[in-house]
């Protein structure tokens, strides 16, 4: 996972103030190295930034089709049965693109295993 500086900065202030929260300014009794904390912290936020590309990828697809199904077809139709017929097909296309994108959205917000957790 791609992480930036300030992701990383971001992950080491985190943990320094979550380790000063439970042990106190001085971090007196502290075992824990704060680099430690910080790498967990780092992972969750790699992979929350991972969740929201792949839904901007998701969203910008959708609106893709859903400008695709919007627009009027360049020839007329014929008469009212190929209205009606091609209105049905674009509504079929429509109720389609949101069932794939509520099953999308769904995958996308399962709980991911974090790295720290699987080295148990």
């Amino acid at each position: 996972m791609k992480t930036d500086a300030g992701q990383i900065a971001t992950a080491h202030v985190a943990a320094e103030e979550i380790l000063r929260t439970i042990y106190g300014d001085d971090l007196l009794g502290c075992s824990v190295r704060p680099e430690a904390i910080a790498s967990i912290i780092q992972d969750t936020l790699a992979q929350q930034l991972e969740i929201d590309h792949e839904m901007l990828g998701v969203y910008e697809k959708a609106i893709e089709a859903l400008h695709l199904l919007s627009t009027p077809p360049t020839d007329k139709p014929a008469g009212p049965g190929e209205l009606s017929t091609l209105l049905g097909e674009r509504l079929d296309a429509v109720r389609e693109l949101t069932r794939r994108l509520i099953d999308a959205a769904a995958s996308i917000k399962q709980p991911r295993i974090n790295a720290h957790q699987t080295e148990e």
